[in-house]
């Protein structure tokens, strides 16, 4: 007996090492996602800095706020999945990486400037969209209330829209996700394995 649970606890982390050496070679390959995961990880300290500048390429060869908005995008996807399937935990922890991203997209690229050259205030958007739709989906998860959730996410989406078209990206239109950006995670509440 002693023999077969230290085999199978062997086995249990050599298949660890394995998918971790899977993992890390997909994580690192030649697009830099642990470095920009990591920089995504950052939370703001402190009040936004907004500044006039014109939106140009940038060429300090970091992230841009597109790459920002992706991990935006697969958070909030995997949010609708967490939420429908009433798992509040998990919906609670992707809403707050939704918001982190966002963040991180408007450190990026606070103002854009438009065709016309007027200024679109992203900080300014991002917090009307953070203290209205995005605190609906906070006070639903809270409360567990998957029909006012699905309300919130369908007017935070049309939101989300709203500050697109105002950047001239009306061709950027988000919709509810068909299915959950990842597939590794089990999004039943009621998951029983692994233990």
């Amino acid at each position: 007996m002693k023999k077969r649970t230290a085999l199978r606890a062997s086995a249990l982390i050599g298949t660890g090492g394995v998918l971790g050496f899977l993992l890390g070679a997909v994580l690192q390959g030649p697009s830099g996602m642990v470095e920009t995961r990591a920089l995504a990880e950052e939370k703001p300290t402190g009040a936004l800095a907004v500044t006039n500048a014109p939106s140009v390429p940038s060429t300090n060869n970091g992230p841009d706020q597109s790459h920002a908005m992706v991990d935006v995008g697969y958070h909030f996807a995997n949010l609708w999945f967490a939420a429908d399937k009433e798992n509040w935990p998990l919906a609670k922890y992707y809403l707050e990486e939704t918001r982190s991203h966002l963040n991180w997209a408007v450190r990026i690229h606070p103002v854009r400037t438009t065709k016309a050259g007027g200024e679109v205030d992203l900080k300014g958007i991002l917090q009307a969209i953070d203290n209205s739709f995005l605190s609906e989906i906070d006070g639903a998860i809270t409360n567990k209330d998957t029909a006012k959730f699905k309300t919130a996410y369908r007017q935070t989406l049309e939101g989300c829209y709203a500050c697109h078209k105002a950047c001239e990206k009306s061709f950027l239109r988000p919709q509810i996700p068909s299915a959950p950006s990842v597939s590794i995670l089990n999004f039943d509440p009621n998951a029983t394995w692994p233990e």
